[in-house]
């Protein structure tokens, strides 16, 4: 019978333990046991959350990739996430800001999430919509205005590779859990996945900086090799001054939870810029020349000059144009006073 994996138990337990706020009650605004589910229930057929026992003919949780043809066994590969409301550092989280942010990780491949086949969210409670790491469909039923799904790849599930990286990652981000739990305190010499993840995130924000070690260098985008060495430093340093300007102090050789917080920031901050609408382009406005010119003969400051001739000048000359209707002006003001 489908089985729920190790691999999602231990996100659900890590869920829980942070956003079920007071567990010895059921209360609207925390997340409940009840609302994180990974086996679907005797009647599901079909889809991420069955394992093979389940599945259906030409289902789409098998057949659409090879990650999961190859990685089917009994578990379930799913895991749906409730409605929860919280307040921390001094911002209110919930489901849809969660939904909103685990989904532009994705966009952004960050390493930790690159088991995730599809995310189906509502980004505000009132649409559905679905990312889909393979651009297949783009949105779902109406349950999912109140309840998150994520499928991860068959394989993933299969090897038992561990899950919870990219919700530590948000725990922290909101400020639940330090940088400490997130084993991502990294500093100069060292090596593994912390600091490729953190080369990743300074190349995603365009950080080009010279190779000390290569004489000559043009700035350059990191190496991602997963080794923080003189060239990475750079790049912090780079990275820090630009946000935080002659506050900052360091020398690039080391990057904890505030370096992390801050590049978090930097590219929400670019995906805004980059996504916002753009304001309209306002026409120039269109000048009447012949009907300016017939006001100003109206009010006595033509002159002698034929009317054609006097919108042609204006027309040719701006600041003819912008001078004569400034005295028009002071004479309706006199006038109207008067």
């Amino acid at each position: 019978m489908t089985r729920a994996p190790q691999a999602l138990l231990a996100v659900r337990s890590l869920l829980l333990d942070h956003l079920n706020i007071d567990d010895t009650r059921a209360r609207d605004a925390d997340l409940e046991p009840n609302e994180v589910g990974i086996v679907g229930d005797t009647n599901h057929r079909g889809g991420y959350h069955c394992g093979s026992d389940r599945v259906v003919t030409n289902d789409y949780s098998v057949v659409e990739s090879p990650r999961d043809r190859n990685g089917l066994t009994l578990d379930a590969a799913a895991l749906d996430v409730g409605t929860f409301q919280l307040n921390s550092g001094g911002r209110t989280h919930n489901l849809f800001t969660f939904s909103t942010w685990c989904v532009a990780q994705c966009v952004a491949n960050t390493p930790d999430t690159r088991d995730i086949r599809e995310i189906i969210y509502s980004p505000d409670g009132k649409v559905v919509r679905r990312w889909d790491r393979l651009g297949r469909r783009g949105t779902g039923d109406r349950s999912h205005l109140w309840h998150t799904h994520f499928s991860f790849f068959r394989d993933a599930i299969k090897a038992g590779r561990d899950q919870r990286p990219l919700f530590r990652r948000y725990l922290a981000h909101i400020g639940l859990i330090g940088g400490d739990d997130m084993g991502r305190h990294v500093r100069h010499g060292e090596q593994g996945e912390p600091v490729r993840d953190l080369q990743f995130r300074l190349n995603r924000l365009g950080i080009k900086t010279k190779n000390p070690k290569v004489k000559g260098a043009e700035p350059t985008a990191l190496t991602t090799d997963a080794d923080y060495g003189d060239h990475t430093a750079e790049a912090v340093k780079a990275f820090e001054l630009s946000v935080l300007g002659k506050d900052y102090k360091g020398d690039g050789k080391s990057a904890l939870a505030a370096t992390w917080t801050r590049l978090d920031d930097a590219y929400w901050l670019q995906l805004i810029a980059k996504h916002a609408p753009k304001p309209p382009v306002q026409p120039a406005p269109t000048i009447d020349y012949a009907q300016l010119a017939k006001a100003l003969d109206l009010h006595g400051l033509s002159g002698a000059i034929p009317l054609p001739a006097l919108a042609a000048q204006l027309a040719a000359s701006p600041e003819l144009a912008w001078a004569l209707t400034d005295e028009l002006l002071k004479r309706l003001v006199t006038t109207k006073q008067g």
